[in-house]
């Protein structure tokens, strides 16, 4: 039976196993960059050394330190090479080639003492370990940098300690300080640069939450105002299956049973309507006292009023109006039509305040529906700053999703000689229609 290891030992387990992990995927070093020659840098660099290195450690190990031509060029390559491991995996082309290089210095052991020669780490071997270990840097957590570090000096100097005699120069000191350095700084820039990543995501998911609330609360805003249009369908519906079997004389039983079953039905949708739009509207009532969700919902009729208004404000606005709309102009439209116009010349006001502004609603056949067209110019005084800035998206959001309510189509954008136009049709027939809206 296996017996678990005591707490010390499992903390000290875990902590040696983190510190082993890559950090994350294989990602190529660079390989997040949106510019083509950044993600192709670590390629380049990695193939150029390599093919720089694996030569000269090659004739060094052969020559100056009297290896055999075999074994001091399988050295070589076990040093070298993997540098083009690291672009991808860092840590593991770290562990071959310090391997490697562990396994050289001890090899060196055998041959003959020159203090000329620079021990344990030959000069194309400090070259090779600092660009693995900047590479590290570039990639890997703090404890995981640390341990690199500490392996890389304290090998040095128990190797140094072996044979003091092979070598005068201190180039163990050298890579352990000069690769602290590299480490440092490369993490710091990777530190850097996931945390300008980690804000530019957040800063994307936060827009998108806000596009999403946006639009979710023009829905529900569109879905209080539709209530009394509904609202006032089904109690129609109620009253006249209610009132059917006194108003139509000889009526048989079944017929009377089918608007007692009419009647019935309609009240309990009505109810549940109005249980459900009581969820939406109690964040509001509770502010506002749900006076407005009373007022009668504006329409068409009340647009000369509006306009008349908004001139009053200091906008010249013009506005071309039939007398006399169809008279069974459905509710759905109506509202939306006025509020449409009312958003638009909102916008005017905010952005281009004082600029002049047309107004046309006309009346179409069915097909063609009714026709809202708000056109600006730009503002009267360019200098002049904007009341706003910028906005928060609401007014067009709620236009589109009017627009989409009543199976109409939505037009908007700026103009050529500045300045912004909302072109809206809105069938009489208010089947939904895909695809409707464009901007």
């Amino acid at each position: 039976m296996i017996q678990s290891l005591p707490a010390p030992l499992a903390r000290a387990r875990a902590h040696l196993i983190d510190v082993c992990t890559p950090a994350g995927p294989p990602v190529p070093l660079g390989g997040r960059s949106r510019r083509g020659w950044v993600r192709k840098l670590p390629y380049v660099v990695a193939a150029l050394f390599t093919a720089l290195l694996l030569p000269l450690t090659g004739n060094l190990l052969t020559h100056e330190y009297g290896l055999g031509f075999g074994f001091g060029l399988s050295l070589a390559v076990a040093q070298t090479v993997p540098l083009l491991v690291a672009v991808r995996r860092p840590l593991l082309a770290w562990a071959i080639a310090f391997a490697a290089d562990l396994a050289t210095a001890l090899v060196l052991l055998s041959e003959p003492v020159n203090g000329e020669w620079p021990w344990p780490w030959p000069p194309m071997t400090v070259m090779g370990l600092l660009l693995l270990m900047l590479a590290a840097g570039m990639r890997e957590r703090r404890p995981t940098l640390v341990a690199i570090w500490l392996v890389t000096g304290v090998s040095g100097a128990v190797l140094r300690s072996l044979s003091p005699e092979r070598s005068s120069s201190n180039v163990w000191v050298t890579l352990f300080v000069v690769g602290g350095m590299l480490m440092l700084l490369a993490g710091a820039l990777r530190e850097r640069g996931d945390a300008r990543r980690a804000l530019a995501e957040q800063e994307t998911i936060s827009e998108a939450e806000r596009a999403r609330r946006t639009l979710l609360e023009e829905r529900a805003r569109i879905a209080r105002e539709l209530h009394d249009v509904v609202a006032h369908h089904m109690s129609v519906i109620t009253v006249q299956a209610d009132s059917a079997p006194y108003r139509l004389a000889g009526l048989p039983g079944e017929a009377r049973e089918e608007f007692a079953t009419i009647a019935a039905t309609a009240r309990e949708s009505l109810t549940e309507m109005r249980r459900l739009l009581g969820v939406l509207r109690s964040e509001d009532a509770s502010g506002a006292g749900g006076g407005t969700e009373r007022a009668p919902q504006p329409g068409v009729g009340r647009i000369p009023q509006l306009v008349e208004a908004t001139v009053r404000s200091g906008l010249p606005v013009e506005l071309t109006m039939p007398d006399k709309l169809p008279d069974a102009l459905p509710q759905a439209v109506d509202l939306s039509a006025y509020r449409i116009v009312q958003e638009a010349l909102a916008n005017v006001v905010r952005h281009a305040p004082g600029a002049e502004t047309r107004v046309s609603v006309s009346a179409g056949d069915a097909g063609a529906g009714l026709m809202v067209l708000v056109v600006n110019a730009p503002a009267a005084d360019r200098d002049a700053p904007p009341l706003e800035t910028s906005g928060t998206g609401h007014g067009l959001v709620g236009m589109r999703e009017r627009v989409r309510l009543v199976g109409g189509t939505l037009d908007t954008g700026p103009l050529p000689g500045g300045g912004f136009r909302v072109a809206a049709r809105l069938p009489f027939t208010t089947a939904p229609e895909e695809d409707s809206v464009s901007a």
